[in-house]
This record gives structure tokens, sequence and C-alpha cells, in this order.
């Protein structure tokens, strides 16, 4: 099975790319193979279309909480509410979140999905620091548009699967919260480098066969990148193999997930 890992930005440029690795998947034994970086969104699009059979694990949140959904008056149907999005000016959806959030009580401005609660991960409404709100906002309307399958929440080409990936639940399990990468070029260390390096052999180790049921063959020049972008493109294709390993039983996405937030593929967010 061909599996990839995408590492998404809300503005992919020359600087910060959209990154993906290729992997291929036989048995349990999942191999890294090329990285691909895209500067514009339109590369993106077009890799969402490459004929299949794969699957995709891409980090960003596909979805929004749903006390935010029915507060919003927006519709309560996954890809509706997606698409009505895609109806704002980038300026217009920021503009409604900001407002949102203005004169709400302090602990209740921002909302967590399900699976945010699970996999300790920011909330999808968040703009400032790592924007995810804003990734949302520019790749969920791209997934519906493509005619990919998303368990859960789109019914679409059975060959072309998309699952929502979180690196950081990943990384977490195998280094705990070391800092293991930094965009800015000032910020970022040996300690980081070597974390990477940590994480890597963590990932090539046992606990990645004893929890994903997973073997992974990957070559050390993956932890060079100090963005640490090319390693959670990789956490991102393990997330996306696990899934499909679970393909049987929903794609491992738990018992209670909402149709209308979306679910983080991860062993660890079944709970």
């Amino acid at each position: 099975m061909k599996v990839l890992g995408i590492d998404f930005t809300s503005s992919p440029n020359r600087r910060k790319p959209i990154t993906c690795i290729n992997c291929t998947f036989k048995g349990h034994v999942l191999r890294a193979g090329e990285l691909e970086e895209w500067t514009e969104f339109s590369a993106f699009e077009e890799a969402l279309q490459r004929l299949g059979p794969w699957i995709t694990g891409i980090d960003f949140p596909f979805g929004q909480p749903r006390k935010f959904i029915k507060n919003m008056g927006w519709p309560l149907r996954w890809r509706d509410y997606v698409m009505y999005v895609k109806s704002f000016e980038r300026k217009s959806f920021r503009d409604a979140l900001n407002a949102y959030r203005r004169n709400r009580a302090k602990g209740d401005k921002e909302h967590l999905r399900q699976t945010d609660i699970a996999a300790h991960s920011k909330s999808p409404q968040k703009l400032y620091g790592v924007p995810v709100g804003y990734m949302f906002f520019v790749g969920a309307p791209r997934l519906v548009q493509s005619g990919v399958s998303i368990p859960h929440l789109l019914e679409g080409d059975p060959d072309r699967i998309v699952v929502e990936a979180y690196p950081g639940v990943l990384a977490r399990q195998i280094i705990n919260r070391r800092s293991y990468k930094n965009d800015k070029k000032k910020k970022q260390t040996f300690e980081q480098y070597q974390a990477r390096l940590d994480l890597l052999a963590g990932l090539r180790g046992e606990y990645l066969n004893d929890l994903y049921s997973i073997i992974l063959e990957a070559p050390d020049w993956i932890c060079i990148d100090p963005t640490g972008d090319h390693i959670d493109a990789l956490l991102c294709a393990i997330q996306a193999a696990w899934a499909w390993q679970n393909r049987a039983s929903g794609f491992g996405a738990p018992l209670t997930v909402d149709s209308l937030e979306g679910w983080i593929a991860d062993p660890s967010c079944l709970i």
C-alpha cells in the first residue's frame, strides 16, 4: 500500500513549504521514501488527485468543535459547514472567530473537539501561535473538492483515503515534551537535533511495533531538517499506516467518533 504523510501549512512558500513523504507499507513494515515540498496549494491539490490506491495522513484539524459550530449557527453536517466556510474571505473568517471569542468568559473562548481532548492538541479555532484555525480554513474545503474519502466524515473515492494526523501526540510518546524543532533559525539548537535523533531511534524500536504494530525503516537524513517538517511528515505517515491496518474496524476511530468534528488517527486517541 502506498502511504503518504503530509506536514501542512496555511501559507506555503519557499521557506515553509507543505512537506510530503512517500512511503510503502507491506505487512507490518513501513518504508520511508522520497520527500516532496510544495510551495503552492496547487501542488497539494494535484497530489490529492493522484490515482490510488493510497492513504494519506495530513497534519491539520479537519473539523471544528461541535459547541462552536452550533453556537455559530453553521450547518450541522461536516461537508456542509466546510463548504459554508469556503464562502468566507480569509479576513471575514478571522473576524468571525475573533468576534465569537471576544465577549465570552475566560476558559470558554476556544473549544476543543473530543479528539483534541484525547490528543492534548490545540483548539481548531486558534488563529495565533500555531494557526491551526487557518489550516482548517484553507485545508478542509480542498479535501471536499478533491473527492477523497475521509472515514466517518466524507464518502468519496475509496482508493484515495485521507485521515487527520497529529505528529505531536506520537512524538510525545517517544521523547515526552522535549523540543525537537523550530521554524526560526535563531532558535534552532543542537539539543533539538539530538531530540530528533532520539525520536527516530524510538520510532525504529519496539515501542512502535508494540503499540502501532508497525516496523519502521527510515533514513537518518530525515533528522537533518531543523524545522522538523520532514520528521513530522514521517509521523503523519505512521499514523496513516496505523489507520490503514485498522480499516476493518473503522480505520481505528473511537466508537464515539463525532462525525461533525472529525478525529485524529492515533491509538492514544481511542479513549
